[in-house]
């Protein structure tokens, strides 16, 4: 009968569209979307009769069409932590009290086998459209994109994401933090802005869109613009988008209280740069001085006791190249504790400001009818601090051994988290916060890297009150379940575009039933070519390369393992002597699974991809030598200017200057922990080249130029190599003023949030001579060309 029914309501539009009258229009209100119309998105309006009446006065007003959500559709908000383990949380046995997590965990559901892909860009992307990350097309985070199928880092136009879907199904969308999903050479104002997040269905975006971003001074894009850093003393990025995330969503219900808002919550915390407020660090002092060998047991034996692990669960062996905590020097020891209390304090702060989010909800009294979905993490914590740590993230992208050297660290240990540092913690942290398993991100064939913490709270929608749900789901299964939640289709078609069936399962069957049988029953796995298949209890893998060393075989070389996973939660056993034909099985249907979703060619590199013409991606410069700006041209990311990287390269400026007193940048690029800029000093023109934050070189003229128009030019004559030096030449109306050497350059990367402009160095600024405020030129710049000369070395 429904079906009948169903087939007659288009018919009934068109007739309403067709007979009515207009004395009748007012009398008539269109009709209310079914569940059938809102598969093609977005919904078409019904048709109004062409209105034969001549004066308004004569008739009434017709009903305008509006797409509102289903009665009774709930708010729906999504936080994603980012970096964090399964034992992340208090609630999961962690070491930090994360209250919000637990009050929700005991007011509502949560899921110990949730999984991940082990990646920042991939488990976004996932986790937003309902496929698998090659499906669409972010096999990779989005800085290391290739031009293959499953790599691309452009969203296909048959993937729809959530915010389209909530938006044109007549929710208020918004997106704040961390995006990280779109292609890095469409991030400038050259567009095209698609896949940005307000063209991806967000009505209001906040945040950041790259893979990290300097806490203290956050490269922040509200909804299309770039914005300047709030200067306070006491800013940080984690607190300033939690109030905007409120603010919004005040305002969003004060002026439409029946309307639901769709909210998606994602901090940079608790990715590296680790940047904590001193007072949340001053909390965690001395707590990790046990080390992480027996942190790792007890998180572990907390899991056991609060049954978020089966009895049972054997600790999974660490792998060999993490050290023991009791063979580690006293230095040692003392920097590594230091590292993981400023890890533990950003956990509390974000923790904690999304408990301030939570409490904002309660306060508007939306709570019960708000689905939250709070995950603890988009892979396993990071071990890309490697050994011993790193002072600055970058030293690690760019093959510097000094910024992880122990001795050199200890300069800052009181500075640790501060703006002073943009610092990441030693690997064996990152193993014990993915306890009880025993890797870590990156590592997409082992639970320590894909298995998160998750907590669904929704006293509306779900009866049951802080218990264990075991049933084995993944990211792609959050889309489906919100659609069913508020009762709208899996779209088939949006914008016009026949969309590809979503390939996760709804979880909204397990909400209430702890003992339903699973319906996610064979998920593949892939990251670099680490890669696994999970089937109905089965795990299949092999580790192809760890995340701090390089693969040790070819991919067709690789040895894999098997685990009975239905009995061995942690993956401790391999098993796979005992059941060669199991594995072969499963291997064989990896393949299968990899055709199916566009996981091959499987790609290894790293580092490598960074450079757009050995991955193959689109470049704004290929190919091109020369770039001419001009004043007010700022906020460029470093994958949208031209590369200066282990080449010749000189920048001539036409100024006009008024005295001596002539300040400011005229081309600035990265920031404090690695760039360059080219400035004056009282009208003294200068150039300071900044290695990772280690070493500065200055090359100064030694009079102010010329008050007038004057042309200023700052020659590098590379010395060849990778990461190789070079001889600066500053000259002023073709005379050299000024001379130096610069001993080392960095060879892969100045920055991962960092810009290049003219006229202000926008971030941290890439000399101690000047602030952001006191870079910003005060005289004219006409023009700015850099010029790359690899034929000169």
């Amino acid at each position: 009968m429904k079906a009948v029914i169903r087939q007659l309501v288009p018919t009934t539009i068109i007739l309403w569209g067709a007979v009515c009258s207009a004395q009748e229009v007012e009398k008539v209100k269109p009709p209310t979307p079914t569940f059938e119309d809102r598969e093609v998105l977005p919904i078409k309006s019904p048709s109004i009769p062409p209105i034969k009446t001549l004066d308004a006065r004569d008739m009434g007003t017709p009903s305008v069409f509006e797409v509102k959500p289903p009665k009774g559709a709930p708010n729906v908000i999504i936080v994603l932590v980012d970096d964090l383990g399964f034992g992340g949380t208090s609630h999961f046995g962690g070491p930090v009290r994360t209250d919000t997590f637990d009050k929700l965990a005991k007011q509502g559901i949560f899921y110990n086998q949730f999984h991940s892909t082990a990646l920042c860009s991939p488990t976004r992307q996932a986790l937003k459209t309902g496929r698998n990350h090659h499906s669409a097309a972010m096999g990779k985070i989005t800085e290391l994109a290739t031009s293959f199928p499953g790599y691309t880092g452009v969203l296909p136009d048959d993937v729809a994401a959530i915010g389209k879907m909530m938006s044109y199904n007549g929710y208020s969308t918004s997106a704040y933090g961390k995006w990280h999903e779109t292609a890095v050479w469409e991030i400038s104002p050259s567009g095209p802005m698609s896949r940005w997040p307000n063209r991806q269905g967000f009505d209001e975006f906040y945040g950041f869109l790259g893979g990290e971003t300097n806490q203290w001074t956050p490269t922040i894009y509200h909804n299309e613009n770039r914005v300047e850093t709030p200067d306070q003393p006491d800013y940080h990025f984690l607190s300033d988008m939690t109030t905007k995330a409120i603010d919004w969503m005040r305002f969003q219900q004060s002026l439409t209280p029946d309307k639901p808002f769709f909210m998606y919550f994602a901090p940079g915390a608790t990715h590296a740069p680790h940047h904590v407020p001193k007072s949340y660090i001053e909390k965690q002092k001395g707590r990790f001085d046990q080390g992480w060998d027996q942190l790792r047991e007890q998180v572990y034996q907390r899991q056991l006791a609060s049954g978020v692990i089966p009895k049972g669960t054997k600790l999974a062996q660490k792998p060999d190249w993490i050290k023991d905590w009791d063979n580690l020097s006293a230095d040692e020891k003392k920097l590594f504790s230091r590292q993981a209390e400023v890890f533990a304090a950003f956990i509390d702060m974000t923790d904690t400001e999304i408990g301030r989010l939570v409490q904002a909800v309660e306060d508007l009294g939306e709570i019960d009818n708000t689905l939250i979905f709070y995950i603890a993490g988009d892979n396993g914590t990071s071990a890309e601090g490697i050994e011993n740590g790193l002072y600055n993230e970058m030293t690690y992208f760019n093959a510097e051994p000094k910024g992880s050297d122990v001795e050199f660290m200890l300069q800052y240990y009181d500075k640790w988290g501060g703006p002073e540092t943009y610092p990441h913690m030693a690997a064996g942290w990152a193993v014990a916060y993915d306890s009880p398993f025993a890797w870590t991100k990156q590592v997409a064939s082992d639970y320590g890297g894909t298995r998160q913490g998750m907590v669904v709270h929704w006293p509306d929608g779900i009866q049951s009150k802080g218990e264990l749900r075991s049933q084995w789901h993944h990211v792609i299964d959050v889309v489906p379940t919100i659609l069913e939640a508020i009762g709208v289709p899996q779209p088939k078609v949006v914008d016009g575009i026949p969309q590809r069936p979503i390939e996760g399962v709804s979880m909204v069957y397990s909400f209430d039933n702890p003992d339903a049988a699973d319906r996610h029953t064979i998920q593949y796995f892939e990251m670099f070519g680490n890669r696994a298949l999970y089937q109905n209890g089965w795990m299949a893998r092999t580790i192809h390369s760890p995340p701090w060393g390089e693969p040790q075989n070819r991919i067709a070389d690789d040895v894999w393992e098997l685990y009975n996973v239905a009995e061995d939660f942690s993956m401790s056993t391999n098993v796979a002597d005992q059941h060669p034909d199991k594995l072969a099985e499963l291997q064989d249907r990896f393949i299968g699974e990899a055709i199916a979703y566009n996981v091959l060619p499987m790609d290894d590199r790293r580092i490598e991809l960074a450079n757009p013409q050995i991955a193959g991606r689109p470049d704004l410069m290929f190919g091109r030598t020369k770039l001419e700006l001009s004043e007010g041209m700022f906020g460029l990311l470093e994958n949208d200017f031209i590369n200066t990287k282990n080449t010749s390269y000189s920048i001539e400026a036409d100024l006009e200057t008024n005295n001596a007193s002539t300040h400011g940048v005229v081309l600035a690029q990265g920031g404090r922990f690695g760039g360059y800029s080219l400035y004056l000093d009282k009208g003294i023109p200068v150039f300071v080249y900044n290695y990772l934050g280690l070493q500065e070189t200055k090359v100064s003229g030694k009079s102010a130029l010329p008050a007038g128009k004057s042309t200023l030019k700052m020659s590098f004559g590379y010395e060849g190599g990778r990461g190789g030096g070079g001889t600066v030449t500053l000259s002023v109306n073709g005379q050299s003023v000024a001379t130096g050497h610069v001993p080392k350059t960095e060879p892969n990367i100045y920055s991962a949030d960092e810009t290049a402009g003219v006229g202000v160095d926008l971030e941290t600024p890439v000399s101690g001579a000047y602030t952001r405020e006191t870079s910003k030129f005060t005289g004219q710049i006409h023009r700015v060309v850099i010029e790359t000369h690899p034929e000169s070395h």
